[in-house]
């Protein structure tokens, strides 16, 4: 019997694939489609961001929180939850991606900031408090879609929220304070709200994947995992994506006048954003390649590393702050780099896949 027949079927729902294949072949033109309509609806509707931010959760605006929601629900049902015991068994995998998350990306982008942003503080400030809030929603989708590892990608959003709740303050006092004063450099004074990390983490990812839990255990208890996987995920499998075509619309519609009236500045931003997710990305996947993890942990590894927590980052800056600043420009020009550059390191990611794997270690 061939690997690929051994293979448990958890890119298996063939159907589900079968059934997005229009969307998700297009998935590049949708996303392009809806990032102009965001623009075209923030510059000519008035008071369109008024009327966004009126209600919010956290710092996120609603609309935007619903949308992220249905974006993570239909991930989190797919995963094998009976599946995690072996994720957090692979000691390679864990470890490397502690040290890539917690070690090396926080620091890369602390570079990156002080690199190309050493004359523009507020801005250099909110960039590195991006690259502290590692990923915990989005990156579930791009995961997804590069047919990265399910289980491991929900062990290692979960590991990272623990991460986040726990570190994230003493990591921005050493990014902002410690470091910068040992190399000579300005420091940064800021008060981190340990509430806005956890709300964050509890909305944005322990209510899709309870929700996801519930679905997945109720559902092969009532009637089978034949049925929950063959009928039951495809209809659920394109909110997923319909979910992340409205949570893009919005947030660039909440952006397109700062868009249109900065638009040097959010260049300067939006470069060291870009070689951010294409290193940190090409070294997760190198470091996986290297430890032998197979195609679809590797992936996984470097879409958890590469994908920052933006919800976070903006609640972060603008609760530190203010709302008009220039940390909280930063922390919203990321996810409209963030977006197009995933989607095209999901494609990457594809492409390697039939390059540099062998069909075992492809398909593990």
């Amino acid at each position: 019997m061939s690997t690929r027949t051994q293979t448990p079927p958890t890119r298996g729902d063939e159907a589900a694939v079968g059934k997005l294949s229009t969307l998700d072949r297009f998935l590049p033109v949708w996303i392009i489609a809806a990032m102009a309509l965001g623009l075209l609806l923030g510059n000519l509707v008035p008071g369109l961001n008024t009327a966004l931010e009126a209600v919010k959760v956290g710092e996120v605006s609603l609309p935007i929180a619903v949308g992220l929601l249905v974006m993570m629900y239909p991930v989190l049902a797919k995963v094998r939850y009976d599946q995690t015991r072996r994720v957090i068994g692979d000691r390679k995998l864990m470890i490397s991606s502690l040290v890539i998350n917690w070690l090396l990306a926080p620091a890369f982008m602390f570079v990156l900031a002080w690199v190309f942003l050493a004359d523009l503080p507020e801005y250099r400030t909110g960039l590195i408090i991006v690259g502290l809030a590692r990923c915990i929603a989005m990156v579930m989708i791009w995961n997804d879609l590069a047919c990265g590892d399910r289980e491991s990608a929900a062990v290692l959003v979960a590991i990272n929220s623990v991460f986040q709740v726990v570190a994230f303050g003493a990591l921005g006092w050493f990014y902002l304070q410690l470091l910068p004063s040992w190399l000579g450099l300005p420091t940064t004074s800021a008060d981190f709200s340990f509430w806005a990390i956890t709300l964050s983490v509890l909305i944005f990812l322990g209510i899709p994947l309870l929700a996801g839990f519930l679905t997945r255990t109720l559902g092969e208890k009532a009637k089978g995992r034949d049925w929950y996987e063959g009928t039951f995920l495809p209809r659920l499998g394109p909110w997923a994506l319909y979910g992340l075509l409205f949570t893009i619309t919005l947030l660039f519609a909440l952006q397109g006048g700062t868009i249109a009236a900065r638009p040097l500045d959010v260049a300067r931003i939006a470069l060291p954003l870009l070689v951010y997710f294409v290193v940190v990305f090409g070294a997760g996947m190198l470091i996986g390649k290297w430890l032998d993890l197979g195609y679809a942990k590797t992936t996984t590894l470097a879409f958890t590393a590469a994908g920052n927590n933006f919800e976070l980052a903006i609640a972060v800056a603008v609760g530190t702050f203010g709302v008009t600043s220039g940390q909280a420009l930063a922390g919203v020009v990321g996810p409209l780099i963030e977006v197009p550059a995933l989607v095209a390191l999901v494609y990457a990611a594809l492409w390697a896949r039939k390059r540099f794997f062998t069909p075992a270690t492809a398909s593990l």
